[in-house]
């Protein structure tokens, strides 16, 4: 007898000091679990742990152990005599009675155990907090004596120490990836700030409208989906949206699900596990983890795969997900603003996107107008972009002579803001300082086509039977041209030139074709 509690204590001891360990969690588990049946004899030993009212297992032994057992779970709701156990933090033996209420065995449907069998549940708790639960059953009957009971409780603090250490390193690794990558994308956007107060300082109307709109959206905390074409300014405001935001000192990281090969979407926004796939020789954390506390910006959402897509419905329904090659799910809080310059509508129609997933995502929809419907803005914005770009340069400062503001007025900007930008630096770089004008912009070209084009409507317009006259299909080949050139050579979705022309994107095509105009396709 003195050798065999000799035995039992160095097991305990062995653990112990293994459990204070927090890679060694599931061996720990395990060898407690081993070291259990030495003295308390099972067929089934099964280690749970709490996770949102719901009991999930970590670790399943035993010869009854199976895969149908070790992916079983127990929702508290259900069992009120483990929500006691849980509640006085004492193991309690489960005898005949007990299976026979509308309670019933944790095991039905999943074991065939016969009444009466041994049985008994021991919490897991550290502090205030309930970790989980230990379940021992054996298919033979009788009840667990006093004595074994009291023994389980203590191999379960053990267990209890192994699942708290192991918690906390995981949380801490989480928190340091988390960091890094906070710090990556920081050195990404550097200088890319203040998103609010510029476009606060819009003039038009209808920016000022939005601005309002975004400003009262932005302390719901709800998703919001922002629509415009490529280049207005979709991630400037989705900033703008989070400084506004309660969320304005946690992270602001962002996704172009239109960037990526379609297999590592998933990766990128939930992470994964080490060997969840060919090449994953580490675990990651996904932007999700990364935008814990702050706001998730998925760009392009329209270009997101349809596997991604019911993930991240979940996410935005649950506040829960798994990563890649992981069963067990990370809860996170994050605010997710969607952008997209594709028509979601017509995605959904061709079945490219999930319907459910655009009700959640659209949410409160915002729709930035185009910079040629901004007439307003666009002088001032061109000198906040050329003061912004002497103070990143060291060159200028510059000035906009009448011809370049009139040039600007008048010119159709289909890349919109980018267009404008790359327009500005071209220009900064041709002459350091100094007046810019038109020529300056690459926009005397333009103006002189445009001037052209309405002399030459004119001319053919006066009632002059000498004067030259265009034919139908000519006049139909500059019309689609110049819808094309107002919409950058985009066909399709909303402000794409079928909208504009009224006609149905394939009858469109068809046109161009037969008139000789090249399409230079933007769309997905």
């Amino acid at each position: 007898m003195t050798g065999a509690i000799l035995d039992y204590t160095a097991d305990l001891s062995r653990l112990a000091a293994m459990a204070a360990e927090p890679d060694a969690a599931e061996e720990v588990l395990r060898q407690a679990l081993g070291s259990l049946r030495g003295v308390i004899p099972y067929d089934l030993a099964v280690v749970y742990q709490l996770d949102d009212e719901v009991l999930r297992v970590r670790v399943a032994v035993g010869s009854l152990a199976s895969d149908q057992v070790r992916a079983h779970a127990l929702p508290l709701r259900r069992f009120p005599t483990i929500r006691r156990a849980l509640a006085t933090r004492r193991p309690i033996p489960l005898e005949e009675h007990d299976h026979r209420g509308e309670e019933g065995d944790p095991y039905d449907g999943v074991l065939d155990l016969p009444r009466g069998h041994s049985c008994m549940v021991v919490p897991l708790f550290a502090g205030e907090r309930s970790l989980g639960l230990i379940t021992l059953d054996r298919v033979t009957c009788g009840a667990y004596p006093p004595e074994v009971v009291e023994l389980a409780g203590v191999y379960a603090q053990i267990m209890s120490w192994a699942l708290l250490f192991a918690e906390q390193r995981a949380l801490l690794s989480r928190y340091r990836a988390q960091l890094r990558e906070e710090n990556r994308l920081l050195r990404e956007d550097r200088g890319v700030s203040q998103a609010g107060a510029r476009l606060s300082e819009a003039r038009s109307p209808q920016m000022r409208a939005l601005v309002r709109m975004a400003k009262q959206v932005a302390d719901a905390g709800i998703p919001v989906l922002i629509a415009g074409e490529t280049g207005t300014g979709k991630e400037l405001l989705a900033r703008a949206i989070h400084e506004w935001s309660p969320r304005a000192d946690g992270p602001f990281v962002t996704l172009n699900c239109a960037a990526l090969p379609e297999h590592l979407v998933e990766s990128e926004l939930f992470g994964h596990v080490k060997g969840a796939f060919s090449g994953a020789t580490a675990a990651r954390q996904g932007r999700f983890v990364t935008a814990n506390g702050g706001t998730l910006l998925l760009d392009e959402i329209g270009d997101m795969p349809l596997p991604a897509q019911a993930k991240l419905l979940r996410v935005l329904q649950e506040g829960a997900f798994e990563p890649v090659g992981a069963d067990r799910p990370v809860r996170v809080s994050v605010r997710v603003i969607a952008a997209t310059h594709v028509d979601l509508r017509a995605a959904i129609e061709a079945g490219r996107f999930r319907e459910d997933l655009y009700y959640r995502l659209a949410a409160f929809p915002l729709t930035l107008p185009p910079l040629r419907e901004r007439a307003d803005d666009l002088v001032p914005l061109a000198e906040a972009l050329l003061a912004k770009m002497s103070e990143r340069t060291g060159r200028g400062p510059w000035t906009l002579t009448d011809d370049a503001r009139a040039a600007l007025r008048e010119h159709a900007w289909p890349g919109n803001v980018r267009e404008l930008q790359n327009a500005l630096e071209r220009a900064s770089i041709l002459r350091p300082r100094g007046p810019l004008d038109g020529e300056a912009l690459g926009l005397a070209s333009a103006r002189a086509q445009a001037r052209a084009h309405s002399a030459d409507l004119e001319d053919w317009s006066r009632p002059d039977p000498d004067a030259p006259f265009p034919t139908l299909a000519e006049l139909e080949r500059r019309y689609l041209t110049a819808a094309l050139a107002r919409t950058g050579g985009r066909i399709y979705g909303e402000r794409g030139a079928a909208q504009l022309v009224g006609l149905k994107p394939t009858t469109l095509q068809s046109r161009l074709k037969r008139r000789g105009v090249a399409a230079r396709r933007h769309d997905p």
